[in-house]
């Protein structure tokens, strides 16, 4: 449905990123080469340090979605869910920023992730110091030719301090920002279903899953003309 969506609405290509997951593909790559649309291999990460000794609740690390430039690209990412994987319970993953830094005994060309770019996507609450830490990180292990910081607007309360955050990162670092769509829907009028998948995955009633429902409908594939309104354009060079 996405693939077919994106193919309606006129775009180029489309990036399918899971989180930490590749089970979508196959069944995309089929839809996609029946409808010609070009499909982006992709998963979204988020980074957690190892529980460290007298410090046990240590912040989280930066979320990434990474994505497949070529075959090669394709591979260390999957090597990488399936290590992330392994590290935690079934239904679970830990992914680690010394991943990335190639110290996975087994896997040491997982350092930078050769052959993926990295989009780093900031948190609506996360200030300036955090962001710009995470982005000095990212730049560090991806090159500037490989990462850039993701902006997902999607009409919700801190939508001007996450654009305002992510300008200031990217004039600091010299990385660029693209636009990103955070889609967990093909049309709009999936909300029920997608709260109800929610709801699902908390064991919880949908009446009572309160602030963890999406606020709006807003996380679906949007309109080319509908972006084009919400972004500067430089930001929609790389999604449109």
């Amino acid at each position: 449905e996405l693939v077919a969506r994106a193919q309606a609405l006129g775009y180029g290509a489309l990036a399918l990123t899971d989180e930490c997951s590749l089970a979508g593909v196959v069944r995309a790559h089929a839809e996609a080469k029946r409808v010609g649309l070009h499909l982006i291999i992709g998963a979204e990460m988020q980074l957690t340090h190892p529980p460290v000794k007298g410090r046990p609740d240590a912040p989280p690390g930066p979320q990434l979605v990474l994505l497949a430039q070529t075959r090669r690209g394709y591979g260390n990412l999957a090597q990488w869910v399936t290590v992330a994987r392994r590290r935690a319970a079934k239904g679970a993953y830990l992914a680690h920023p010394s991943d990335v830094e190639g110290r996975v005994p087994h896997a040491p060309y997982l350092a930078g992730l050769p052959d993926c770019i990295a989009l780093l996507l900031p948190g609506a609450l996360q200030g300036f110091e955090t962001v710009f830490a995470h982005a000095m990180w990212q730049k560090t292990w991806f090159g500037v030719e490989r990462a850039f910081i993701a902006v997902e607007l999607l009409h919700q309360v801190h939508d001007a301090h996450l654009a305002d955050v992510a300008q200031r990162v990217a004039q600091s670092t010299g990385l660029g920002l693209v636009a990103a769509g955070a889609v967990l829907m093909h049309a709009r009028s999936r909300k029920p279903l997608q709260d109800m998948l929610t709801a699902t995955r908390l064991n919880t009633p949908v009446a009572e899953c309160g602030f963890s429902l999406q606020p709006n409908a807003e996380a679906h594939l949007r309109s080319r003309q509908r972006l084009a309104a919400l972004y500067p354009p430089e930001w929609l060079a790389a999604t449109l």
